[in-house]
């Protein structure tokens, strides 16, 4: 209860609702959400299990298994896999690390069909959904629930598990019909759930290849709207515009005084010049915006991209959570022995044996839980800019020229940048020559091999704002790494194969477990990795920068929260320089600047920790 207690985000209190541009808790206070996606637990994707196209999609990786296991042994498994993909032990590590709000995509064919409850949806899967809600509710999590899999698909493509790769919510009125009455019923059900952030009413409709029917949006959503209404008056409705939630354009009108506006960003500029238009909505319609779905792209990109949203008080949630083999997100799932295998099968190479397809899916199984998990706190700390974190020197502060940046009395560049085109800074290569924008047309995704800098004339500087965790969320991640460590002993001692070829934990092993809590190798890593201190004792502090003088005599001048703490001379070929041994800064959000002396400097990344 104590970890409990001091990890819980003190703004995850009492309804959320649009006030104006703004979202507000129950104590009407400006929410930003910070949160992640759960993909690829209630709806499977092909991506995040290393697939091939023959295994994109739920529909298709669930005829994998019944394949090789058997009718009865892919039940077993799916339970087991549903069970495990996500815990209460996921939403505890996610409130440990300060996120407020998670995103439940949900497949509604899923709920759809198998054993029905009295309501005529299927019972294990609403368990499910209401077991993810009183996690959330247990350790101060706001769940946003996301219908990722309308029935008939809204999509049309492999990430709504359509069946025919046409968006058929669309064209069939059985399905749309479907629709509605599945957002009355779980309206219905929760809604005297305030943890329930609100209801996601589609998930990505419409790419811009179906777009035939973006004039069919908006009415599903008056529809959808209107029968929630019916049963629950209080929670927040948060709408997708089309074209993987790019194109606001199919809005014309409110539907509802309660109102999110969500939008989706992958691959492209983290610049404010990126999404101007949906800043530009939000000041016309004077309606609250949220990055629903970003993500996908290395740590370079999400200390940026992230950034770019806190500054301009935009709520976020971040894709995704946990999948396989991966770097990118928090959670790695270890890839099993053989796993390849499967996908070749599916492309028409020879089956696994029975024998070896349950050893490589119980394999797979026993790597889910979040105490088998390769966790990777650097994610998190580039996502919320914690320390120890890198931060890409051309990712400054988009809070705009005299809090930011600064030219200092420099002129602005005559040429148009590539990347934050309209600050007036030089965004070059690392061999000097600009940035310039692709001269193809259409849209061009972020490299992220390109190693890129900003020049600083003499005067100029750049601020960079990072966060210091509270000494009680290090102390309450040490709790949970020490009991974590144990919960995976016990689970590691007491585990035997189970004929569908899965594992479980002995009677004595899981109460050993149960009684330590925590969460095994993820938090372990953490310790390791130096992020997570056992006491409260200050920790030395560095800060390194990667630089290159442009003019003879430059130099970098350091100030933290307004207070200079050094300055680091720059050669003519790119080095690293490093102030070192000085004092912890406060927990909170805390102001780096790097100002250029005596030059033009030239400065490609920041570490901090």
């Amino acid at each position: 209860m104590a970890t409990e207690n001091r990890c819980r985000q003190s703004e995850v209190d009492g309804w959320v609702k649009a006030d104006g541009k703004r979202l507000v808790n129950g104590r009407g206070e400006e929410l930003i959400l910070r949160g992640v996606g759960l993909g690829s637990w209630l709806l499977p994707e092909g991506y995040m299990w290393k697939m091939p196209q023959q295994g994109d999609r739920p529909r298709r990786i669930e005829a994998m298994v019944s394949g090789l296991l058997g009718e009865s042994g892919a039940e077993a498994f799916w339970r087991t896999y549903f069970e495990r993909y996500t815990a209460e032990e996921d939403i505890r590590q996610l409130a440990l690390e300060s996120f407020n709000s998670v995103r439940v995509p949900f497949n509604s064919r899923k709920l759809l069909e198998g054993p029905l409850n009295e309501d005529g949806y299927n019972a294990f899967q609403v368990g499910l959904l209401d077991d993810v809600v009183g996690w959330c509710r247990k350790w101060g999590v706001y769940v946003i629930l996301d219908m990722h899999g309308a029935p008939g698909g809204q999509t049309g493509a492999n990430i709504d598990d359509c069946e025919n790769d046409q968006p058929e919510l669309f064209t069939s009125a059985e399905h749309r019909q479907a629709s509605i009455d599945l957002w009355r019923y779980l309206a219905k059900r929760y809604r005297d759930e305030w943890i329930v952030a609100g209801y996601d009413l589609l998930n990505e409709p419409l790419p811009e290849f179906h777009g035939q029917y973006n004039d069919r949006v908006e009415p599903l959503y008056r529809d959808m709207i209107a029968a929630i209404r019916e049963v629950d008056d209080r929670h927040l409705i948060v709408v997708e515009g089309v074209h993987w939630s790019t194109d606001f354009s199919v809005f014309t009108e409110k539907l509802d005084g309660n109102v999110l506006y969500q939008f989706h960003k992958y691959w492209n500029n983290p610049d404010t010049e990126s999404i101007q238009k949906y800043l530009d909505f939000r000041d016309e319609w004077n309606v609250p915006i949220f990055m629903g779905e970003g993500g996908e792209n290395d740590l370079d990109w999400y200390a940026g991209g992230f950034r770019l949203f806190e500054d301009h008080r935009i709520g976020w949630n971040f894709w995704t959570w946990k999948k396989m083999d991966t770097l990118n997100s928090p959670c790695s799932v270890r890839k099993p022995d053989g796993w390849e295998k499967l996908g070749a099968w599916l492309e028409g190479g020879a089956k696994p044996e029975p024998e070896e397809a349950g050893r490589i899916l119980g394999d797979y199984l026993d790597g889910l839980p979040l105490a088998a998990v390769d966790y990777r706190p650097e994610v998190v700390n580039a996502l919320l800019r914690r320390l120890p974190v890198r931060i890409p020197a051309i990712h400054y502060g988009y809070k705009g020229e005299g809090e930011s940046f600064g030219l200092g009395g420099a002129e602005r560049i005559d040429w148009e940048s590539g990347y934050r085109r309209g600050d007036g800074l030089a965004i070059r290569k690392l061999d000097g020559a600009p940035h310039l924008p692709p001269s193809e047309p259409g849209w061009h995704p972020w490299n992220a091999g390109d190693g890129l800098c900003v020049e600083l004339p003499a005067g100029a500087w750049t601020a960079y704002e990072f966060l210091v965790p509270p000494a009680a969320a290090d102390v309450a991640r040490a709790e949970a790494a020490a009991a974590g460590a144990a919960r995976a002993n016990a689970a590691a001692a007491g585990s035997a194969a189970t004929p569908d070829g899965g594992a479980q934990a002995s009677d004595e092993a899981a109460a050993a477990a149960d009684s330590a809590g925590g969460v095994g190798r993820a938090a372990a890593a953490m310790d390791l990795d130096g992020s997570i201190q056992a006491s409260g004792e200050a920790a030395g502090f560095g800060v390194k920068l990667r630089l290159k003088a442009a003019a003879a005599g430059a130099a970098a001048e350091l100030e933290l929260d307004g207070r200079p703490i050094g300055r680091l001379d720059a050669s003519g070929e790119w080095s690293e320089a490093e102030l070192g041994a000085l004092p912890q800064p406060e927990p909170g959000l805390r102001r780096l600047v790097v100002k250029a002396s005596g030059g033009a400097l030239l400065l490609e990344g920041i570490w901090l920790g």
